[in-house]
């Protein structure tokens, strides 16, 4: 089996991209070069970093403003910001009424933030998308595909878990925030889950700083997301493992009542450069016992290609091949509402322990 683009349109729209950091050199201008996206334009308040990634990718129009750019843009422009969650709803009353836009992950950096993005789409009438991409990742596109075809039977368990060594050095502007870990790497998992097992009916969470990075409000999560029995979900993200390698983990297991799927996501073992990706899946037999774990092989990579995935979604739902946007704000306030329940849940701390004695 292999794990083909789900989204593929057949007109190719232009993209003006508003933000020109780490994740639209790594992630987002390779993708469109991969789909053969044409990016008409480019914006950053410090235009030599446009300008370096516009003469990289052959970029035409290079703009300091976002005003501008957005005044300059043709009228069949999907708009991409790609710009710290907390400017997103700036950015998006500048745009012209019924436009289709991409919006960078988290949505806001609060509920409360996320609910007056939510508001501004609605009242503009925006066809507005989150930049939820791990649900695109090639071998969680073809976990899916397995899914869907019973091949694991009922999920009964979905883990997520990191042990890893994340250079959070690479995204300055996390440095003072109030909230890190759930809001800008965890909302990707938390949104994952969602994906395949729908809204939880609660969140516990534990979200600590780490003594090396006193900068930084949080970088190590702990996650239970509540759902029906026999459903077990969790994240553990650990991202400081100063200790070498050897013990490095990043992976996504999902264990079903026919038999278990593990994807491993080298990205972040050895992020930005990435490690091995892999998907495997044990089935059992008739008797239920397990058979040997199978390779399933898949093509590509989370970054750059589930990139290229959630644009040619907002493509095809302007061409109207495609009537609803799989990461719509409609869809990913849930993720949200989950994310501040995390926090809510980290406030509150555990129970107390009952002592009688």
């Amino acid at each position: 089996m292999q794990a083909k683009n789900t989204f593929s349109p057949s007109r190719k729209y232009p993209i003006l991209i508003i933000g020109a950091g780490g994740i639209v050199a790594d992630a987002h201008l390779p993708a469109y070069k991969l789909g053969d996206f044409k990016v008409w334009g480019i914006c950053d308040k410090v235009k030599k970093y446009a300008s370096d990634l516009a003469s990289t990718y052959q970029i035409e129009n290079v703009f300091d403003n976002a005003a501008d750019a957005i005044a300059a843009a043709p009228q069949d422009v999907i708009y991409d910001i790609a710009l710290p969650a907390s400017i997103s709803a700036q950015i998006l009353t500048l745009l012209p009424d019924g436009a289709h836009v991409l919006i960078q992950k988290p949505m806001g950096e609060s509920l409360q933030q996320a609910e007056e993005i939510l508001r501004i789409c609605r009242d503009k009438k925006l066809y507005a998308a989150i930049n939820c991409q791990m649900r695109f990742a090639p071998y969680v596109l073809a976990a899916r595909q397995l899914i869907d075809q019973d091949a694991i039977g009922e999920i009964t368990d979905m883990e997520i878990r990191l042990n890893i060594h994340t250079p959070w050095e690479l995204f300055p502007f996390l440095e003072g925030l109030p909230r890190l870990e759930l809001n800008y790497h965890s909302v990707h998992h938390i949104d994952l889950i969602r994906s395949f097992l729908g809204n939880p009916h609660g969140v516990y969470a534990r979200t600590v700083p780490n003594p090396k990075q006193p900068k930084l409000a949080s970088t190590d999560s702990t996650i239970i997301m509540d759902y029906d029995d026999p459903v077990r979900a969790t994240v553990t993200a650990r991202h400081s493992h100063y200790f070498g390698s050897k013990h490095h983990e990043s992976y996504i297991k999902w264990e079903g009542t026919k038999g278990a799927i593990k994807a491993q996501v080298g990205l972040l073992m050895n992020y930005p450069e990435g490690g091995k990706d892999y998907l495997e899946i044990c089935r059992l037999d008739e008797q239920g016992r397990p058979g040997e774990w199978e390779n399933i092989p898949f093509e590509g990579s989370w970054f750059p290609h589930a990139f290229m995935d959630i644009m040619g979604s907002l493509m095809q739902h302007k061409e109207g091949s495609l009537e609803v946007l799989p990461t719509s704000v409609e869809d990913v306030i849930y993720t949200m509402a989950c994310v501040e329940a995390g926090y809510k849940s980290n406030e509150k701390r555990g129970e107390t322990l009952p002592v009688t004695i």
